[in-house]
């Protein structure tokens, strides 16, 4: 059978074509980072008694660490050949997986939780320019976001999270910076609840209690401390020790860190990153 040898030359070539023209995983560029964006979805249509209309949409604007909540609106009137202007405003709520995630009022923002199918309700009032129409109702929409969530540059941690009320508690924050973006600078930030009679102090030099009024005031927040970071390097966490007084009245603290990751001259380039809430007993 002497076409048998090139048949067979012939099958193994046509198995090996397709692995030839496969690109090896390791070759492949990872794909490009999601750039920010804002989808919108129609969330419902909100009608008055005399032919007034809002149509609402949810809007969410992802790819950066805040999930960006607006609901731009048209409106119309019946019998009116008016080009309104719409004006929105309200609360809203994100749920994923029935879980509330975010919420707050519009336009505003909660943290970013990363891509999925994202269930917003608001409840809004619509007012037009010039007047006609002023409705208000709740609408909803299903957002299903890509944008993966970004990862964090900072950390704040504390070695104790409960206060005692009657007592002085010390703690110890550590605050990291685990990029290799931005510098070293960061403005970390400690506030208990006004009125409480709650005091902040720190023997750190970097740390002062805020000052508040117009100069010559010299009163500054006891409930509140701020600390000057600028040594912040990925392996080279900075602490900070703070005393905390705790009256008769408990009160919640809570702590922010902020801090600037420069791109160029650009000018809103930095971020604020909620750190642990101490509760109080």
């Amino acid at each position: 059978m002497p076409t048998r040898p090139t048949t067979l030359r012939a099958l193994a070539g046509a198995a090996l074509l397709p692995l030839a023209l496969v690109t090896p995983a390791w070759g492949r560029s990872a794909p490009a980072p999601e750039a920010p964006a804002t989808l919108c979805e129609v969330a419902g249509t909100l009608r008055g008694a005399h032919g007034q209309q809002a149509v609402v949409s949810l809007c969410a604007g992802s790819g950066t660490p805040q999930l960006v909540l607006s609901a731009p609106a048209t409106c119309r009137r019946a019998g009116m050949r008016v080009r309104f202007s719409c004006r929105t405003e309200g609360t809203w709520k994100a749920r994923r997986a029935g879980r509330t995630v975010a919420s707050g009022t519009l336009p505003g923002g909660g943290d970013y939780g990363g891509p999925g199918t994202y269930e917003v309700t608001a409840t809004v009032r619509v007012r037009s320019k010039p007047a006609g129409v002023d409705l208000t109702g709740t609408v909803q929409a299903t957002l299903s976001l890509t944008a993966p969530k970004a990862k964090p540059t900072h950390a704040v941690t504390v070695d104790r999270t409960v206060l005692r009320r009657g007592a002085t508690t010390t703690l110890t924050y550590t605050i990291r910076r685990d990029s290799e973006e931005g510098d070293g600078s960061a403005r970390f930030g400690l506030i208990g609840q006004a009125g409480t009679g709650v005091r902040i102090a720190s023997a750190d030099a970097r740390c002062v209690n805020p000052l508040v009024g117009r100069h010559p005031a010299k009163t500054r927040l006891a409930h509140s401390l701020d600390c000057a970071l600028t040594e912040l390097q990925p392996g080279h966490p900075e602490k900070v020790r703070v005393r905390i007084i705790v009256g008769s009245k408990c009160s919640t603290v809570v702590s922010k860190l902020g801090y600037w990751i420069p791109k160029g001259q650009a000018l809103y380039t930095g971020a604020m990153l909620p750190g642990p809430t101490l509760t109080c007993r």
